[in-house]
């Protein structure tokens, strides 16, 4: 069993008001969540209007199947031409056995 975590750091230059972002940013955490079944949240940048962290838990089975997913949910948010992606940083945590 393999952890993965991930943070990733988002600009929504089209965004002129903090509730503008929030529809932006909930949608996104939607579509991911319902997708992936991961947990999701917004984790920073809550009083900036073109910002947003969003913070990722998932479990696979093992490490390539971790990494997929992973890489399947960057290019999601990629694909997602309301936000720009300006940090991923995932880790993968292997069991301890």
């Amino acid at each position: 069993m393999v952890v993965g975590i991930s943070v990733f750091e988002i600009h929504l230059p089209a965004a002129r008001s903090l509730k503008q972002k929030r529809q932006v940013v909930r949608s996104l955490i939607e579509r991911i969540h319902q997708r992936f079944r991961v947990s999701i949240a917004e984790t920073g940048f809550h009083d900036l209007h073109q910002r947003a962290e969003i913070g990722i838990a998932t479990i696979a089975m093992n490490e390539t199947e971790g990494r997929r997913q992973m890489d399947v949910i960057r290019q999601l948010i990629d694909d997602e031409p309301r936000v720009c992606l300006l940090n991923w940083d995932p880790q993968l945590l292997e069991e301890m056995r």
